[in-house]
């Protein structure tokens, strides 16, 4: 029977490791006392507070039984290596790779949180979608990433709240305004943050020729109380109100009390049209003004576009993040990281997490 010993050890060195970046003392340490506070009878007295000590419980929680499952895991493995060795059973050889291979892609998504090394990795996110050059094909491509986060959050477990959608003139959208609330959301989304650019051939070309498109995507950390973070003067806004129009019921309710904000200093536009009342609609949308504004101010405080968010260029030629080819050959390829895969339809359906973890991997100088 083939020796798993090798095998065996490297799965203990990466248990070790993981013990390690994830912290576990201190987390072992933490969880009785988070427990103790989730169950204090007037926790909810404070919503707001109770949200992050239930988030936070449940997080820890997550980490721990992930990395004690993982020990279990590895102890099953050596329990089997060592029943086959002293019976001579060959037949048990299957079920130990099963075992192993089982525990090593478990690790991999373990391994994945030793990356999230931002301040506010762990937050949810305000994504902001935006038609650029292309016309149509532009506007089309725009709800295709739409769907794409849509699919990729859904998989994920992730909740998306779309707040508002400029439907396009003739097809797809102008714009989007989005929340995806999960574990690591902001720290997995960051990487999209940029121009994204489409090639193929143009259902909208009566010549069937190939057409290039781009869309931008915005992302910034989103909190519940992030407005408390950042002084706005009122008398700088411009409020619109409106009635949402265009296909409506495919994105968001039509309603008349739909807000978009306009922040003259910087130009900053913001707007949500899903609640049901016009102050919840302002309340929402001067949520994520603070937050695309609290950004901007880190940006500046820093001296440098990357370290939140990254800069938004011009979503047109020359400035694309990454690259959908579909015509006249399929390739997803990110022009930072230069990660790239043929299945370009298993992408665009949300399987744009290979990309995001690729990209943590540059950011902290491994390979691939």
């Amino acid at each position: 029977m083939r020796d798993f010993s090798d095998d065996i050890e490297a799965l203990r060195t990466r248990h070790r490791e993981a013990g390690g970046y994830l912290n576990i003392d201190d987390l072992r340490a933490r969880r009785p006392e988070l427990e103790q506070a989730a169950s204090a009878p007037g926790l909810w007295d404070d919503p707001d507070d109770a949200k992050k000590v239930t988030s936070t419980l449940a997080a820890v929680v997550d980490d721990l039984e992930l990395f004690d499952s993982l020990g279990a895991e590895i102890d099953d493995a050596e329990t089997l290596c060592q029943l086959a060795r002293e019976e001579g059973d060959e037949s048990l050889e299957d079920e130990i790779v099963e075992v192993i291979e089982s525990a090593s892609g478990r690790f991999a998504e373990l391994e994945l949180r030793s990356l999230f090394t931002g301040e506010h990795d762990d937050a949810d996110a305000v994504c902001h979608i935006q038609s650029g050059e292309g016309g149509t094909d532009s506007q089309d491509w725009a709800e295709m990433l739409l769907r794409m986060y849509s699919r990729w959050a859904e998989r994920r477990g992730m909740s998306i709240e779309i707040d508002s959608i400029n439907e396009g003139q003739e097809a797809g959208i102008s714009s989007a305004e989005f929340i995806i609330r999960g574990r690591h959301a902001y720290g997995l989304l960051r990487s999209e943050h940029g121009v994204h650019r489409l090639v193929r051939i143009s259902p909208f070309n009566k010549e069937s020729k190939r057409m290039t498109a781009f869309a931008s995507v915005h992302v910034v950390p989103f909190f519940e109380d992030v407005i408390d973070e950042v002084d706005i003067d009122e008398t700088e806004l411009r409020i619109d109100t409106y009635r949402s129009s265009g296909a409506g019921g495919q994105h968001v309710n039509v309603t008349d009390s739909a807000v978009r904000i306009t922040h003259l200093p910087t130009g900053i536009v913001v707007s949500c049209q899903n609640e049901r009342s016009q102050h919840q609609n302002k309340d929402r949308a001067m949520q994520m003004l603070a937050a695309r504004l609290l950004d901007l101010e880190r940006q500046r405080r820093e001296d440098e576009l990357a370290d939140i968010a990254g800069e938004v260029k011009r979503a047109g030629f020359g400035s694309q993040i990454r690259s959908y080819v579909l015509q006249p050959y399929q390739m997803v390829k990110d022009l930072r990281t230069d990660k790239e895969t043929g299945n370009v339809d298993g992408v665009l359906d949300g399987d744009v997490g290979q990309f995001m973890e690729s990209y943590l991997r540059w950011l902290r100088g491994d390979a691939g």
